[in-house]
């Protein structure tokens, strides 16, 4: 069910679910390990059972931020690449655009889903983020790529989540989760949820429930959730209109 399609010069690994139409559609963000999801059958059934199709492009180390990485390309952003080139492919490939693309993703990819969609809410304003990386700043100069983006761990802060929540626009259905045995990243999720409760965002969030810290393990285990809420948020959007 999965093909890999080359989107603006980069790779891509796409599932159609079946015939059309669609309530919308799943843009999936990598994490450091560069997992797209094609190999996985447990989110792939989860997918087909709520009818979404998605995209996963593959980025590498990007971080999938508004900051070149020469690695990814040297003239275009992975953010400018997503909100641009993938979306664009997305409607013309099944006719899904704004605002009904949701984007989903897993710890490198999570921390990145967020940052688009605190950036820009009303093109994305459904995001699920799982183990989300969030204080990526924190690992500068221990070999994930900050240190290839930023010229110090400073610059690299300013980038991160927590700084781009805007009070008056955020993205309508947000839900974040993180296994409190994640012992890299899950302060960050505390941080986060600890922000938007204090600015009066709602959101949806699962910061207790364990499967053994970071990984696959946790992020198969939450997967039927997290692909419900995506698919009932995106019927959220269609009942607003």
């Amino acid at each position: 069910m999965w093909e890999r399609v080359r989107i603006a010069g980069h790779s891509a690994d796409v599932l159609t679910p079946g015939q059309g139409p669609y309530p919308g559609a799943v843009l999936y963000l990598h994490g450091y390990g560069g997992e797209t999801l094609a190999e996985n059958p447990v989110f792939t059934e989860c997918f087909e059972k709520y009818h979404l199709p998605v995209v996963s492009p593959v980025g590498g180390a990007c971080w999938w931020l508004d900051t070149l990485c020469h690695e990814f390309d040297v003239q275009q952003t992975p953010m400018q690449f997503l909100r641009q080139d993938v979306t664009t492919w997305m409607e013309g490939r099944w006719g899904i655009a704004a605002p009904y693309i949701a984007l989903l993703g897993v710890s490198m990819g999570g921390q990145g889903a967020l940052n688009l969609a605190y950036r820009h809410a009303r093109q994305f304003p459904i995001v699920a983020s799982m183990s989300p990386a969030i204080d990526f700043d924190q690992i500068y100069g221990k070999g994930f790529g900050i240190e290839e983006l930023f010229p110090d761990a400073e610059a690299a802060r300013q980038e991160t989540v927590v700084l781009h929540l805007h009070p008056l626009n955020w993205p309508r259905h947000q839900f974040l989760c993180s296994d409190p045995q994640d012992f890299l990243w899950h302060t960050g999720s505390e941080r986060l949820a600890s922000k938007l409760m204090s600015s009066g965002v709602p959101f949806q969030r699962d910061l207790t429930t364990s499967y053994g810290g970071h990984g696959w393990r946790y992020f198969n285990a939450m997967a039927d959730r997290v692909v419900r809420f995506l698919a009932e948020a995106l019927q959220k959007e269609h009942e607003a209109v």
